[in-house]
């Protein structure tokens, strides 16, 4: 989407607009540089201190992140992933307890909800994760594995389930990198098949089960300690 000539009202909401536009569309892509303010001045035709504001404005929401001497570089494709990134970034224990309400609710009503074409396209998305993980590939692992998750909430049919976990899909991103391990034996790696299997055979309290359980183990992993 290119960059257009603004008119003369409401100019820093015109550029806050299209700048949010630029990264859900993800033509400017989740931690890559912006383009330096010059060239966006001289795209929008407006001033410096309008782009300024509309920077500082998307800074505060979460969507951009401005490194002094570095650049301004996307931090988030919406306010609310923005919102939860600010809020999680060094609590991977919190991001792993929101991720399991929402799976497991997800996995319970997926069972119930699912169609011929959701059980199809889970079992591509699996097979993918599983090929991923038997790669050791980090960056196609937690791809292909927030994938899956996004196929099942969707699965669910409910609209504001699926809203609510894309709002935190950056958080969901980083907390399976985290605790991605490529030493760990792919025969031994977390197995989402019979996941798939409670999903596929309308298996309900199985499927929030299985959904639950490997999360229940990475949060064991992350207990707090106690003095």
């Amino acid at each position: 989407m290119p960059l257009v000539t603004t008119t003369r009202t409401g100019l820093v909401d015109q550029v806050i607009a299209q700048m949010r536009e630029l990264v859900a569309s993800g033509e400017w892509p989740l931690g890559q540089r912006i383009p330096p303010e010059a060239e966006l001045v001289n795209a929008l035709s407006v001033g410096r201190n309008t782009v300024r504001e509309a920077v500082r404005a998307l800074s505060h929401a979460g969507l951009l992140e401005v490194r002094q001497g570095d650049g301004t570089f996307v931090r988030a494709t919406s306010e609310l992933s923005g919102a939860v990134s600010r809020l999680c970034d060094s609590e991977l224990r919190q991001v792993l307890e929101v991720r399991r309400a929402l799976e497991v609710e997800s996995a319970r009503l997926a069972a119930s909800a699912r169609t011929e074409a959701d059980i199809a396209d889970l079992e591509v998305a699996l097979r993918d994760r599983d090929a991923a993980l038997a790669e050791r590939d980090r960056e196609r692992v937690v791809r292909t594995d927030s994938h899956f998750h996004l196929r099942l909430m969707e699965a669910s049919h409910n609209p504001v389930l699926v809203q609510l976990y894309q709002g935190i899909s950056e958080a969901v991103q980083s907390s399976v990198a985290t605790t991605f391990d490529p030493e760990v034996p792919p025969e031994r790696a977390v197995s989402h098949t019979e996941l798939f299997e409670a999903v596929r055979d309308g298996q309900p309290e199985r499927a929030a089960a299985e959904a639950g359980g490997f999360l229940d183990e990475l949060l064991a992993e992350f207990e707090p300690e106690h003095p």
